[in-house]
């Protein structure tokens, strides 16, 4: 990668077919929609790509098939975290052989740790690979809060550790990192509803499941804001707003996937028992995307 990463990053949906397994094909488009729109990178093995339903075999191949079929249009970050240390490094080496740009790194979940556990998972799966890593805050998952503080120390003692994805929503400790930290370490906001104010406070970028479903809008506002256009960005953060808000609203990852379906690309449900979308949630999703395009079209 020849550049900082920035801008706005698409979380992948990850496609399955009727039998559940991972349709390769279909994430190909998924990867080409994003692409298509003008998006500044792509996140495969996320959270928004089902990551804790597929198996370590499954997390390979579709980095691998991502990173393939993206053939250096957009830079690839791979999220490679896991619930060992030894795992997270054979998934980071594996995809920093196959040519991932970032690593991005979630920190063990199921069993919370202590931060002094968390810092030294971190420090010994950075340590092991030579790619830069992204830290990946998701309190609500892992049971961890990496916070400001740590973050700083993290990024100064370890040279690949230059980006952070913070999920916290918590929009204080955004704006500290923001703020207060961005000598040291570039911060992506990874909660959608917060897209326009992270970039009108100079976030590095922003992580959005719903660039999925609305990659076009999110990149319009995202050049707006870059270009100072701060009145022409905010008429058309009004008009998204509210599908990104019909779609946080509800299950996450199974309305990434119904917004797609929506917008005429099919992507299946989502692995069970993760359920998808009742139908009352769908019209509600379907209403909003309606009223978006009537808007902009």
């Amino acid at each position: 990668m020849s550049k900082q990463l920035s801008g706005v990053l698409t979380a992948l949906t990850t496609p399955f077919d009727a039998d559940e397994l991972i349709d390769t094909d279909k994430l190909k488009l998924v990867v080409d929609r994003s692409i298509k729109a003008g998006v500044d990178g792509v996140v495969a093995a996320g959270s928004t790509g089902e990551v804790g339903a597929l198996s370590s075999d499954e997390r390979l191949r579709l980095v691998d098939t991502v990173i393939e079929h993206t053939d250096g249009r957009v830079p690839v970050i791979a999220q490679t975290g896991a619930t060992t240390t030894a795992e997270a490094i054979r998934l980071s080496r594996a995809a920093e052989k196959s040519g991932a740009d970032v690593l991005m790194l979630i920190t063990p979940f199921y069993e919370p740790l202590s931060t002094e556990e968390t810092v030294a998972y971190i420090k010994d799966v950075a340590s092991a690979v030579e790619l830069p890593v992204m830290l990946y805050n998701i309190p609500a998952v892992t049971g961890v809060n990496l916070d400001p503080s740590t973050v700083r120390s993290l990024a100064e003692e370890v040279d690949n550790i230059r980006y952070i994805k913070d999920s916290s929503a918590n929009w204080e400790q955004a704006l500290q990192l923001i703020h207060h930290h961005s000598d040291v370490i570039g911060t992506f906001i990874g909660w959608d509803s917060y897209i326009y104010s992270a970039l009108v406070e100079g976030a590095a970028g922003v992580m959005a499941g719903a660039a999925n479903v609305v990659p076009d809008e999110i990149v319009a506002v995202n050049r707006l804001i870059a270009e100072g256009d701060l009145h022409g960005a905010l008429a058309k953060w009004k008009n998204l707003y509210p599908v990104i808000d019909a779609m946080i609203s509800v299950p996450f990852i199974s309305a990434v996937k119904a917004g797609l379906a929506l917008q005429g690309e099919p992507v299946g449900a989502p692995r069970r028992p993760t359920a998808e979308l009742p139908a009352e949630q769908v019209e509600k999703i379907g209403q909003a995307l309606k009223t978006l395009a009537g808007r902009t079209g």
